[in-house]
């Protein structure tokens, strides 16, 4: 705390110099954050110096009055620690609600740190969402913010990196035109409406024994791996029902609300507005990238599908049967190999063989999918992490969850995949290390891309002959065979190109939808247009239709998907840049690291382009992407055949030499719902006996699984 009375200013002045020269005079027998606490002190009360000066004693001529140059570091310093806290405030509220909405949690129920609201629901998430946008939206803070820019020379190097963060956050936010803001309201309540009438539909497939209820991942799931092409066909119809539903229940005006709020800013549409305001470039730019790839992988696409029908016949196109027709039975032969009990020591393990730390954040894992729960993985921070100005580190709270179903076929494997996925996302976030926790949010600047790329690259992995070779092993611990992993190559690979063109269609659907005129906005025209896309982008109707992608719906999410189009691009390139370095990549304990330094730590400070270019040493480009689709079967498999047998030929991870101790540097919870299965801290950190807690948790819910 800083006195603001001038007097106390000008006296203290006069300590400076005396810290300093204490700081010189001990530090020999000072240890280093000693050191660096007194010349912390000194720099605060004299902040024209560096702290480098301090040590040294050198004199810096000031350009102003002395008591001027700490009133002024003492009022921007005030200002800086009222921001920070106010927005972790306001940002844990609405994290809360966020996590107890679609988690569909009690009220009342705590959170890992013991606190938590006494109430969820959609009303308070509205409310909290309001709260959070009307404090970073606040023009008194931007302006009070250039008011301090305005004299560099008198900022330290993290107060102008603080504020240049808080003008680039505030600016995405304040809305000068009134009507901006009221559409923004009506949005948002529209959207809290949409969402509470979503997480109540209900939503499965007639199939012969009646209607099953299945969450959208468990109706995607069964059409993978069902061998009856009604059951199938019946999942797919289940899916298709979401887009009538959503239309017919408010995002029709979800959709005119949002446009008008981003015309009334001067963007051309809300989807340019999003873009504009999380990369950093407009719409224009971003399609002249993602036309880039769409143009160039047309031809591969329009083969892939030519090859498939004449492998397994027509009906192999047909959006319910090309997953299941592609994998046949492999699904199936594969399951075993996936335990999903076994994901999240296997995770733990595969990470921490990387180098990967969590610096001391705190993790709630809910893993299985349950009625009311949000219908997709997702990786949110109600605490971010950032380190205060006295050199103190908050390390992060972390929510994440998928909706594994242990019971039916190729859940553990798109389970596994997903955990990778968002425990990249929380590895990524908890390892920012920045002076304000506006550099750690995942909202607007923070670029999309950039945030996509580290999770996508880490559950890059489970495709990895090495990594299943190590971690894809059965209950009695056998690794999957070589003779699987290659009847996967040579039934997916030539089909990859798939994964890549739905990627791209929602967001051309999402720019097609925003670029409609008002009077075009209707629930009819809309599901036409979904259609529409489909059939350009992807060949025919596509397996996941796309007014069943969650992320349409909601204001944080919508606009968004053409993240993980850069952020794939971004995958193939830093996967490229790794094996010219080192030659492997899986259990390589320099991943980790590297990744630290060059992309988690600066946060949202960097341009994810600069970011990508300044790792791998070029510009952002499809090339590698295009590359290793255009790969031969043969060639694939050549190469991943001398990457299995070298990790084949290792010791079972759990029997390795400290295998026993598995340490991220965090603190775990596995929970269900308001359950708490397993926690780090009640087993003195031990990693693996949480797990163990968790695999018996599993084992006793779900009885047959186990025992098939």
């Amino acid at each position: 705390h800083r006195p603001r009375n001038m007097c106390w200013a000008r006296r203290t002045l006069a300590l400076a110099p005396l810290l300093a020269a204490c700081t010189r005079a001990w530090s020999p027998s000072l240890s280093k954050v000693g050191r660096s606490s007194l010349a912390s002190a000194a720099l605060l009360l004299h902040p024209r110096a560096s702290s480098a000066e301090m040590m040294r004693g050198t004199k810096r001529k000031a350009s102003a009055p002395a008591s001027e140059s700490v009133c002024m570091s003492s009022a921007l310093q005030e200002f800086i620690d009222e921001t920070n806290s106010a927005y972790e405030k306001v940002h844990r509220s609405f994290e809360e609600q966020f996590w107890g909405t679609k988690m569909a949690l009690s009220d009342g129920t705590a959170l890992a740190d013991g606190k938590g609201p006494t109430k969820y629901s959609v009303s308070e998430l509205t409310r909290t969402k309001m709260e959070m946008e009307a404090f970073l939206a606040d023009s008194s803070k931007l302006k009070k913010t250039r008011e301090f820019l305005t004299s560099p020379g008198e900022l330290s190097p993290d107060q102008l990196k603080t504020l240049k963060i808080f003008e680039r956050t505030f600016s995405c936010y304040i809305m000068e035109s009134s009507i901006a803001r009221e559409k923004r309201e009506e949005s948002m309540k529209l959207e809290g409406k949409l969402e509470s009438a979503r997480n109540t539909m209900k939503l499965g497939a007639h199939l012969k024994d009646g209607f099953q209820e299945m969450s959208s991942v468990g109706l995607r799931n069964k059409m993978r791996t069902a061998p009856d092409e009604v059951e199938r066909k019946a999942c797919y119809d289940g899916l298709r029902s979401i887009g009538p539903f959503v239309t017919q229940n408010g995002f029709v005006e979800v959709v005119k609300a949002r446009n008008a709020m981003s015309k009334a800013l001067g963007y051309v549409d809300y989807y340019d507005y999003k873009v504009s305001q999380a990369e950093g470039f407009n719409k224009a730019r971003l399609f002249e990238i993602l036309d880039t790839l769409e143009v160039g992988t047309r031809e591969i696409m329009m083969r892939a599908r030519e090859q498939l029908a004449e492998a397994k016949g027509a009906a192999a196109l047909e959006p319910y049967n090309t997953a299941f027709l592609m994998a046949g039975d492999l699904t199936k032969r594969m399951d075993p190999y996936f335990p999903f009990e076994k994901s999240v020591e296997m995770w733990g393990r595969s990470f921490g063989k990387l180098g990967i730390s969590y610096k001391d954040a705190t993790m709630d894992l809910d893993l299985l999918d349950r009625k009311g729960k949000y219908s997709n993985g997702f990786c949110h921070w109600p605490q971010p992490a950032w380190r205060k100005p006295d050199g103190t580190w908050q390390a992060a709270t972390t929510h994440f969850t998928s909706l594994a179903d242990p019971s039916a076929v190729g859940s553990g494997h798109t389970a596994l995949t997903t955990l990778m996925h968002e425990a990249g996302h929380a590895a990524h976030f908890a390892n920012i290390q920045q002076s304000s926790p506006l550099f750690a949010q995942e909202r607007a600047p923070t670029s999309v891309a950039y945030a996509e790329l580290q999770s996508m690259f880490l559950d890059s992995l489970v495709g990895d002959a090495a990594w299943r070779a190590r971690y894809a092993r059965d209950r009695n611990g056998n690794p999957l065979p070589w003779e699987l992993h290659a009847e996967d190559i040579e039934s997916t690979h030539p089909y990859k190109v798939f994964a890549l063109r739905a990627m791209l269609a929602v967001p051309y659907f999402e720019k097609a939808l925003y670029e409609l005129p008002d009077e075009e906005v209707t629930a009819a025209r809309i599901a036409s247009l979904a259609d529409e896309i489909e059939l350009n982008i992807q060949g025919g109707f596509s397996p996941r239709p796309l007014l069943s992608v969650p992320h349409l719906l909601s204001d944080e999410a919508s606009c968004y998907y053409h993240g993980y189009v850069l952020a794939e691009m971004a995958v193939h390139q830093t996967r490229e840049y790794f094996l010219d370095k080192s030659g492997y990549i899986v259990d390589n304990p320099i991943i980790g690291p590297t990744l630290e330094k060059a992309y988690w730590e600066p946060g949202n400070s960097a341009a994810f382009l600069d970011l990508v270019a300044d790792l791998t040493g070029k510009p952002l480009s499809g090339e590698p992407w295009v590359k290793a689709l255009s790969e031969t079967v043969g060639s694939l498999k050549e190469s991943e055949k001398k990457d299995y047998d070298t990790a084949v030929a290792k010791p079972h991870p759990a029997e390795e030499e400290g295998a026993s101790n598995v340490d991220l540097k965090m603190r775990v919870r596995f929970v269900d719902g308001d359950a708490v299965i397993a926690d780090t801290a009640n087993t003195g950190g031990d990693f693996i006996q949480a797990c163990g807690t968790f695999e018996k948790y599993i084992a006793s819910r779900f009885p047959r699984k186990l025992a098939a």
